[in-house]
């Protein structure tokens, strides 16, 4: 479970942040002080901190620079009352994860803490090659297949240099993992870690949230990007081939020069950052393309990891599923020996399209199904099992024509958010049929769509507000 601790004088809401942002996987403790903050950071050690910038006792900056002193790679979100917010800017220049006005959104504030702890994970869980000493929460790269032994030893070369480097693979084959592998063995592992998934944020927002915002004439506030919060440190880049041509541009200038400007004008900024970026597309054909930039293809292209996908790698199935069995087994407080024999052999001929990722969210399914403590066939889906009528459109496959319908019907209506409502529908039926298998246990539903909890119950309250919206406008 997940700690977070609130920092604010404010009774009122404190109490309001305490519930509505505790769930079954995140624990939150208040304090009332600044010293009773930092006192509570040292005894208890967080997973993220928010911090109002007016404390009783002391300011927000003095009460950052105590937490920075005892844990730099704590991350704080601070809190201001105050527009001007010079002091949540200041901060967040020093290293503070990020800076949000009161009155707080509630939903925005759950996404920023989820986000947080998630970078909290990948600058502190472990992160290693298997094999190497490691502690029990450790992940681990497992594999001892020839291709996964060339990833090892790119890993061993690359991880201590300052060049950028390149991941590559498809989607599921642990892109992120070997990010925080490089980023934990590097010279900069002691500095921070910032990561940004560009497929998840469109173009103008994407490029400040990389490089920030000048404030503006009129009075508009500036913003901290990526690389000024991450100098000295390591920026992450996933899905870097959905960058907007501005922000191709500017990336390239950063690698090429270490500098960078921010939106709306302004002076160069300096940036000591080391990139490394991960893609599941072609590099090379979206540049043939025209959709990508051939120079900055040749910065990222020199230093490559590849990850093989799962189906070329078919010996190390067994090894895996015994390593996310012991993860699973950890996780629900379960005790399992080993995965039988004839389920490992399921598992070696399934095809995997989606890689180490449906492999993992496959043995999740199957520790919360097994009352042994052997992972039989019988607790694989039914799909693995050869089960008659799995698989079929009605079962296991998204109803394509069924969403075409739906996006045809918002059409002829005149909808102009065609693509929310489409995908709140589709998470909508997939999220409710899991909880139907589960029967309504929010804990099991998230292990088994593979979303934290916070998750699920934010998308739960998504589809909530949506049918109340429906019910007032009728539609």
């Amino acid at each position: 479970m997940a700690n977070l601790l609130i920092v604010d004088d404010e009774e009122s809401l404190l109490y309001s942040l305490e519930a509505g942002l505790s769930t079954d996987d995140l624990a939150v403790s208040t304090a009332t002080t600044g010293r009773e903050g930092v006192a509570a950071v040292r005894a208890q050690t967080p997973d993220a901190v928010i911090l109002d910038v007016r404390l009783p006792d002391m300011t927000g900056l003095e009460v950052f620079d105590q937490i920075r002193a005892l844990d730099p790679r704590l991350p704080v979100v601070m809190i201001t009352a105050y527009a001007a917010a010079d002091t949540a800017i200041e901060a967040v220049k020093r290293g503070a994860f990020e800076y949000l006005l009161k009155p707080v959104d509630l939903h925005r504030l759950r996404d920023t803490v989820a986000r947080a702890i998630e970078l909290r994970r990948m600058r502190s869980v472990p992160a290693v090659i298997a094999g190497e000493p490691a502690p029990p929460d450790a992940d681990e790269v497992v594999g001892r297949s020839p291709a996964m032994q060339a990833v090892y030893k790119a890993i061993g070369l690359l991880a201590r240099q300052a060049v950028p480097v390149l991941i590559t693979g498809e989607s599921g084959t642990g892109k992120e993992l070997i990010a925080r592998t490089l980023y934990q063995h590097s010279e900069r592992a002691d500095r921070p870690l910032l990561a940004l998934d560009c497929s998840a944020t469109p173009g103008a927002a994407l490029e400040e949230e990389l490089f920030g915002r000048e404030t503006s004439a009129e009075g508009g506030r500036g913003k901290i990007g990526r690389f000024e919060q991450a100098d000295g440190g390591t920026v992450y880049l996933d899905e870097v081939a959905d960058l907007s041509p501005s922000a191709q541009a500017k990336l390239l200038r950063v690698l090429q020069e270490r500098r960078f400007d921010r939106a709306g004008g302004g002076d160069a900024v300096a940036a000591d950052v080391r990139v490394i970026a991960s893609t599941g597309q072609n590099l090379a054909a979206l540049a043939a393309a025209g959709q990508f930039r051939h120079d900055l293809l040749y910065r990222l292209n020199g230093f490559v990891i590849a990850l093989p996908a799962l189906r070329d790698r078919p010996g190390d199935i067994p090894l895996l599923a015994e390593y996310f069995l012991r993860q699973s087994a950890r996780r629900l407080g379960k005790s399992f020996h080993a995965v039988a024999p004839e389920a490992v052999q399921l598992l070696e001929q399934h095809p995997w399209a989606g890689n180490v990722r449906e492999l993992q969210n496959v043995v999740r399914f199957a520790a919360i199904q097994a009352t042994g403590e052997v992972l039989t066939p019988d607790c694989l889906p039914a799909a693995l099992r050869g089960d008659p009528g799995a698989g079929k459109p009605s079962d296991e496959v998204v109803d394509l024509a069924g969403v075409r319908r739906l996006v045809r019907d918002l059409l002829a209506t005149g909808s102009l958010d065609i693509y929310r409502r489409v995908l709140l529908e589709v998470e909508r039926a997939v999220i409710g049929d899991v909880l139907d298998h589960v029967g309504g246990n929010q804990v099991q539903a998230s292990e088994l769509l593979g979303i934290s909890r916070n998750t699920l119950r934010s998308r739960l309250q998504a589809f909530d507000r949506a049918a109340r919206k429906a019910d007032r406008t009728g539609s």
